[in-house]
């Protein structure tokens, strides 16, 4: 076996372990634990009072349906206070909600991004318990209940929710969105079981108010970074499936990928950011959760995904064996069932299962993309928000 089959072999190997195989292995893991544990969470708690806290840049597009939906949430009202910031935004969001005595709106003309306005926000909360969420996100009426039950918990210092991508006869990748986020769902529930949730998204993510403790304001990933020091702090994060934020898919490729390549940039800022603190032999679960399942994907896949290819083809050149030529056929296959993906939606065709192919490496191309903008430093906190599909 030469140097470059062994090293075909490796990248295989480490691919398959990111995507599949630590997924796998946590299932296997969590499986063997739950059949043994008889662990029972409290029944019975009283009602926290909660603060929701809601960032919306020049949304008035969504606010009607976002202020309503906010209203519909099923806790007492003496126990729930809404907050919008609106900084910056230079559309009607501030006469939308300033017209509901429901929510408590702050505003000033200054933008300084959504870690900023957060932070205004946390000043005006004084409750034990906030709850974070996106003007496009919509909530279901239970979530804020199905959240706090876990505060029970002294152990717990935050509750990440579940994302779900609307499906849209409109959209052209909306399908295959809506798969990846089935995907981390998966991975939240099975990170969860094992440690802590790595990473909760900010459509919907609870905490205990003390724990908010302000980090860099030129973060991207603002909210995956808070939810580590979180961690960090000696609490755990869990993932609540009945608590979900629903959003409508990206309206176009373009917008999509806009939004991918800022969050492939933030997650490059954040793995620079978090060098200096996570020490695995203080926190071993959680590096090994980090490293599995979100540094390998962002720095190390893309670059495999290349050599796998370029190693296979060095391979069957000097006729290794027939086995990589069956190899290169598969992976010749995958990509052109990802460049015919690719076409339908240039032409405004729907993907269908092709999206599965086409999404996976339109995610690692955006890290790429991602990366440049990156170093290049042209990616800033203050962004363009992505157009989605309007809710039916």
């Amino acid at each position: 076996m030469n140097l470059v089959e062994i090293s075909f072999w490796i990248c295989i190997a480490i691919l398959f372990y990111c995507y599949i195989g630590y997924g796998l292995l946590l299932f296997i893991r969590n499986g063997i634990k739950n059949a043994f544990s008889s662990f029972e969470r409290k029944t019975t708690y009283d009602l926290p009072p909660v603060t929701l806290v809601v960032a919306a840049y020049n949304e008035e597009a969504v606010l009607p349906q976002k202020i309503k939906n906010c209203a519909e949430i099923d806790y007492p009202p003496d126990l729930f206070n809404v907050i919008f910031v609106t900084d910056g935004s230079t559309d009607y969001s501030k006469e939308l909600i300033g017209q509901h005595d429901l929510i408590t709106l702050l505003h000033q003309p200054e933008r300084k991004g959504k870690l900023a306005a957060l932070k205004r926000a946390m000043q005006s909360v004084r409750t034990p318990i906030v709850v974070f969420s996106d003007a496009n996100a919509m909530l279901n009426p239970g979530c804020i209940r199905a959240m706090v039950r876990h505060f029970s918990d002294e152990k717990v210092g935050g509750v990440a929710g579940e994302k779900k991508v609307l499906k849209n006869n409109r959209s052209l990748i909306g399908q295959a969105e809506g798969l990846y986020w089935k995907y981390e769902s998966f991975m939240k529930k099975q990170d969860a079981d094992f440690n802590t949730v790595v990473g909760a998204v900010g459509e919907l993510f609870a905490i205990r108010t003390e724990l908010f403790h302000p980090v860099n304001e030129d973060l991207i990933l603002d909210d995956f970074v808070f939810s580590i020091h979180i961690c960090l702090s000696g609490y755990k994060i869990e993932y609540e499936p009945g608590a979900f934020a629903s959003e409508t898919p990206s309206q176009s490729l373009a917008d999509e990928e806009k939004r991918r390549v800022r969050i492939a940039a933030g997650a490059y800022q954040a793995v620079h950011y978090l060098k200096q603190h996570l020490n695995v032999f203080k926190y071993p679960r959680l590096v090994i959760q980090y490293f599995s399942g979100r540094l390998l994907r962002w720095v190390a896949c893309p670059i495999l995904i290349i050599l796998v290819l370029a190693s296979n083809i060095a391979l069957v050149i000097n006729h290794q064996g027939y086995i990589f030529y069956y190899l290169l056929l598969a992976q010749s296959s995958f990509y052109l069932l990802a460049l015919t993906g690719w076409i339908f939606a240039a032409i405004g065709r729907r993907m269908g299962i092709l999206g599965i192919p086409f999404y996976f490496l339109f995610m690692n191309l955006c890290l790429v993309k991602g990366f440049f903008n990156y170093v290049r430093r042209r990616q800033t906190i203050l962004w363009e928000r992505s157009m989605r599909e309007a809710f039916e």
